[in-house]
């Protein structure tokens, strides 16, 4: 790795299926150490070289050059380098709706927070990448989620691991396709359930104990985000993002949008305008 450290967080993660969060590599310190703490999003290392302990539910684990491990947003944890051998590693921190069902394919699970990388070559190189693009503009955004995807397509392939055979998981994953691909039109949690598969109770069961929040209360929540990424384009009317998002009611939109982010459409607009 070049240098000691590079860390970059990402401002523009507002949705989509997958989003980086933040990114980096550092080759730590003897002392160096993070947590106990909770994330709000997902974040894998991969440990190229050294040693350090990854604690996770009371748990320690010894890690090496190989190891991956991952922190699950919500979940208590903290890790510390070897103080003879200390770690050297590169992160890539994510959310999304897409987010879940790729680590769970990917191999990890609550029971199986620590994997093994059988092309740790790969492995880093594909992290670093993500790295090596990091950025805020738009086009930085979608290199940095491209190189995600590739990131975790060559974890799975490494551990086979696939959702066949967890119903659960596939209700939920179909319902977050539709909404991902449907959300500007007029949709409604009656044609989810149904694309899904499943009732609308058993769709409001699946999302509460997925998200902790209602079909509904997620669907809003993600043509909101939706929104912020058209209102950055101070070219675009209040009404225009509304309609481009599902929301026949600028009006409506507004509410919803104040409910959500704490500020009207109009201020979250001219925010980002100066924020260029």
């Amino acid at each position: 790795m070049n240098g000691q450290r590079y860390s970059f967080k990402n401002t523009l993660k507002e949705n989509a299926g997958l989003s980086v969060y933040n990114t980096g590599y550092e080759k730590c310190d003897s002392n160096h150490s993070w947590g106990p703490a909770l994330r709000d999003h997902y974040l894998i290392h991969f440990v190229s070289a050294g040693r350090g302990v990854y604690v996770y539910e009371n748990q320690e684990h010894a890690l090496q050059a190989g190891d991956l491990f991952l922190i699950t947003p919500g979940e208590l944890a903290s890790y510390h380098a070897d103080p003879v051998d200390p770690w050297e590693y590169c992160w890539v921190g994510f959310n999304g709706t897409d987010a879940r069902r790729l680590v769970t394919m990917a191999g990890f699970s609550p029971d199986t927070p620590i994997l093994h990388s059988t092309d740790p070559e790969q492995t880093s190189r594909l992290l670093l990448t993500i790295a090596e693009v990091s950025g805020n503009s738009a086009a930085d955004d979608a290199q940095m989620v491209g190189r995600l995807y590739m990131f975790l397509s060559h974890l799975i392939r490494l551990n086979g691991q696939k959702t066949v055979g967890n119903p659960h998981q596939e209700y939920v994953a179909a319902a977050l396709r539709f909404i991902q691909y449907n959300y500007a039109g007029d949709i409604g949690i009656s044609d989810i359930a149904r694309y899904a598969g499943i009732s609308r109770s058993q769709l409001y069961r699946a999302f509460l104990e997925d998200f902790g929040i209602s079909p509904h209360a997620y669907l809003q929540r993600y043509r909101i985000n939706e929104a912020c990424s058209l209102l950055r384009n101070p070219g675009y009317s209040i009404a225009e993002v509304a309609g481009s998002v599902g929301f026949n009611d600028p009006l409506y939109f507004s509410r919803v949008f104040k409910s959500i982010k704490q500020c009207p459409p109009s201020a979250y607009q001219r925010g980002s305008k100066k924020g260029k």
